[in-house]
């Protein structure tokens, strides 16, 4: 299965619950590079964690009077149903984005397919010593902003770009995320 364009996004959360986003970062990649960003502040409309505000440096002033959820998804939905969804421990941001779809009432699909470059990195890397995205980013002398989700989801795009660069394929790396579920189901077709 040759994909030729792959969406790598990354989420910030406000707090514990997971199920809202107070950022989100989308890098499109395609023709060998990142052919363009987006790197978004969401108002969450729910309280903050001092742990989420600590981590992401995000607060409630920040996001205030930023487009909730809904209003980015229009955005980003013709984006994200343009390619592969990617992203760095691709299981979190696959439920955030479904428990944030489920928490505003939105119905996008039922199913998605996806890869996750930290479980690509555990293949391809094997000497590394972990493969969180710092350790990684410094390993490929990439640049990055961490918890910040539009750097995030650009060194998603730039680790991608760097195993189909040495050859890799992302066919065995497919998973399919059930959005209902909030859950993996099955490997990509």
């Amino acid at each position: 299965m040759g994909y030729q364009r792959y969406i790598a996004f990354d989420v910030e959360t406000p707090n514990h619950a997971n199920d809202r986003m107070s950022a989100i970062g989308v890098a499109v990649v395609e023709d060998g590079g990142v052919a363009e960003t987006y790197d978004l502040l969401v108002d969450p409309q729910v309280p903050f964690d001092p742990f989420n505000v600590a981590l992401t440096g995000i607060t409630p002033a920040l996001v205030a009077g930023k487009p909730t959820f809904p209003e980015v998804w229009e955005v980003l939905r013709p984006v994200f149903e343009s390619g592969l969804l990617v992203a760095h421990n691709a299981q979190f941001d696959m439920s955030v984005l479904a428990k944030c779809l489920r928490a505003y009432g939105l119905f996008w699909r039922e199913r998605v397919d996806y890869a996750c470059t930290c479980q690509m990195s555990r293949r391809l890397l094997p000497q590394l010593p972990n493969h969180r995205l710092d350790t990684l980013c410094r390993s490929l002398g990439l640049s990055l902003d961490h918890h910040r989700a539009g750097s995030d989801s650009e060194a998603c795009g730039r680790i991608l770009l760097h195993h189909l660069a040495a050859g890799a394929s992302v066919t065995p790396f497919l998973r399919t995320y059930d959005l209902m579920g909030a859950r993996t189901v099955r490997a990509g077709r």
